[in-house]
């Protein structure tokens, strides 16, 4: 799903608005029109009730909008920051950096949502009432919209993800078990468990002619399912992010020259790199790595000085390069090259002595050729000449998720 529109911010938050939220705007404001001419007959318009009908399905998004700042609002207060608020065909989602890092916490920004949509049935269907009297327009609409947050509600609080209820079940399992993990696993088998029920109850109604519901509910059951493919699809890339450790990806993308020779035999290996990140050089004096070297001296000197000059005259130590032990797991390698300009990583041995490198492209295949995935070599290709992941795989959100399940 694309970010759509940003109409404004809230609290930082950006609000944008899907393309595919006009589509079900104009369906709810066509049903709310329907319902009111057999509800309100000879209380109003035509007219009136259209504009009704459009009143009631824009209120609902605003509903949806408050679900959903719930949310972020108390996300916010945990320490995550939220990207965006998005309304789409579905309802609304709430985009968050990372999740949060403490069950107790994941369970108060799942439970605001609903909360808040309970709260405003409350208020809602309590002035129902007292506006039914004010006019019977105004009494219907609000009755309407105090059901519809109830439902709104109720339906969030199903256990299964991607559902609030989901959510809720996961961070339960994961402050009674201790692991975010089974959590997942839990919440996830119960989503699909209820996306399939609801695609099973959605071609019943659609055989007994209740067309809108049933193809309602098998859109719904088809999201879950997808929600659910995607939560496995983390369970897994986690796995391998944990299991894998920076060796099993390491290639070795430096040279080695002697601090001894020429700029001129410098100039001779840049000659021969290709159109990809140039591989580092490192410099070692009789078997002692001294630093490494960069380009800028072919650039600062001119031409006639480069058979006198020595690499050793101009070294730069080692520890300026971005480094990571052959040890550490590859999540804390992604963290790593997800900074700003750490296109590459040395790896250092276990003797604290350079071993390899580590890149994107490279990181990116052990993890898919770890899943059981073989990508074309054009594609792998074009990755290393760019030094971005191969498909644009997200994999630092994924770290990002280990970490903060690792420091709670």
């Amino acid at each position: 799903m694309g970010e759509g529109w940003q109409l404004l911010k809230i609290r930082g938050i950006p609000l944008r608005i899907h393309p595919s939220w006009f589509v079900i705007l104009g369906l709810a404001t066509v049903a709310f029109q329907q319902q009111y001419s057999q509800q309100l007959s000879g209380s109003g318009s035509s007219l009136e009730l259209w504009g009704l009908g459009l009143l009631t399905a824009v209120l609902l998004f605003v509903s949806v909008l408050l679900h959903e700042l719930g949310h972020s609002l108390v996300a916010l207060q945990q320490g995550v920051q939220v990207r965006s608020i998005t309304l789409f065909l579905l309802g609304g989602v709430a985009s968050v950096e990372r999740e949060c890092p403490t069950a107790l916490g994941s369970l108060m920004v799942a439970a605001a949502g609903p909360l808040v949509s309970l709260i405003l049935a409350a208020l809602l269907l309590g002035a129902g009432h007292s506006a039914a009297h004010a006019s019977p327009l105004l009494g219907a609409m609000v009755n309407e919209l105090g059901g519809l947050n109830l439902v709104l509600a109720l339906f969030n609080l199903l256990p299964g993800l991607p559902l609030d209820g989901g959510l809720i079940l996961k961070a339960l399992v994961w402050q009674f078990s201790g692991s975010q993990r089974k959590g997942t696993q839990v919440a996830t088998a119960t989503g699909r468990f209820l996306s399939l029920a609801a695609i099973g109850l959605g071609v019943v109604l659609l055989l007994r002619g209740a067309s809108v519901g049933g193809l309602w509910l098998m859109l719904l059951g088809w999201f879950g399912l997808g929600a659910a493919r995607s939560q496995s699809q983390l369970l897994a890339l986690q796995g391998v992010l944990r299991q894998l450790k920076v060796k099993d990806a390491a290639q070795r993308r430096f040279r080695v020259l002697e601090a001894d020779s020429t700029l001129k035999q410098l100039s001779r290996l840049r000659l021969g790199d290709g159109n990809g990140l140039a591989d580092w050089l490192l410099v070692t004096r009789q078997g002692r790595w001294q630093g490494f070297i960069t380009d800028a001296p072919l650039q600062q000197l001119p031409v006639q000085r480069w058979q006198d000059e020595r690499v050793g005259d101009h070294l730069q130590p080692l520890e300026e390069l971005p480094q990571i032990s052959a040890e550490a797991p590859l999540w804390q390698a992604v963290l790593q090259l997800d900074q700003p300009d750490t296109p590459r990583l040395l790896v250092m041995g276990p003797a604290g002595l350079p071993s390899g490198t580590l890149e994107r492209p490279e990181l990116a295949e052990r993890v898919l050729e770890t899943l059981g995935v073989r990508l074309p070599q054009a594609i792998l290709e074009a990755a290393r000449r760019q030094g971005v992941y191969p498909l644009g795989m997200g994999l630092a959100p994924v770290a990002r998720s280990i970490e903060a399940s690792s420091e709670s």
